[in-house]
């Protein structure tokens, strides 16, 4: 076990540079903060914390494949040995679905894995490492969404005919349900747990040419939620700090 009074944060999905995932890693460790980065290959995990350790902050790999139960028990054993503890958990990990993806003829293989990485990969690891989160004096989970699992988006929300994927769309109103259940269960604890909304942002070769956000940008409001107060909200839908609608 690690005796350490730092926090220690785990991001899940952290599988290339140009990700969300590695710059919410690289915002959380350059505040002090021990940053477990997972990613499903050993190789990302071990290239891309490497990275960051070469900025001379305390980042670890881990290998994690959400959507397999023995890998989350392997991770949770593994955190318990290494660290002893968890104060913060970013669930990026995210199943992704052919852009324009219809409903009525949708691949429902194809759905269920992004439903099983998206949905049930974040539930699984949150019931996974709960009873760590609990024992922090400032448990927080984040779950990164999207406009698209929302009815209040008025660009790629639920209501639009935006191209995004029914699958990708249903998969993240999924997770902003699970977050306002968990976050009523956890109200009178220290775990405070919030969806954000990353934004347009650009993760992908001329996303800032097509007027998406720097990657930092979007990683930015992803850690804004991880480091709430212990007065901050919990159970809401965020973009860039703002409330959204659900």
């Amino acid at each position: 076990m690690d005796a350490t009074n730092k926090r220690v944060a785990l991001v899940t999905g952290v599988g290339r540079p140009e990700g969300i995932g590695f710059a919410v890693c690289q915002q959380l460790a350059s505040q002090g903060i021990i940053t477990l980065l997972t990613a499903r290959r050993p190789e990302a995990a071990e290239t891309l914390a490497n990275r960051l350790q070469d900025e001379g902050v305390d980042v670890r790999p881990y290998v994690l494949d959400v959507a397999q139960p023995e890998s989350i028990r392997q991770l949770v054993e593994h955190i318990q040995q290494d660290i002893g503890r968890l104060d913060i958990l970013i669930n990026n990990a995210a199943g992704t679905s052919a852009y324009g993806e219809q409903a009525a003829t949708a691949d429902l293989d194809q759905a269920h894995a992004v439903m099983e990485t998206t949905l049930f990969g974040a539930w699984r690891l949150i019931q996974a490492l709960l009873p760590l989160l609990r024992q922090s004096p400032a448990g927080r989970i984040v779950n990164v969404s999207s406009g698209a699992g929302s009815h209040g988006d008025p660009m790629f929300g639920l209501s639009t005919s935006n191209q995004m994927g029914t699958s990708y769309a249903v998969s993240k109103a999924a997770l902003n349900a699970l977050t306002s259940k968990l976050a009523l269960e956890e109200k009178e604890g220290n775990v405070l747990i919030n969806a954000v909304c990353p934004g347009f942002t650009a993760t992908f070769e001329g996303g800032e040419a097509m007027g998406a956000q720097p990657v930092a940008d979007g990683a930015a409001g992803i850690v804004w939620a991880a480091l709430l107060d212990n007065d901050g909200p919990t159970g809401k839908f965020f973009r860039n700090k703002k409330e959204l609608a659900w």
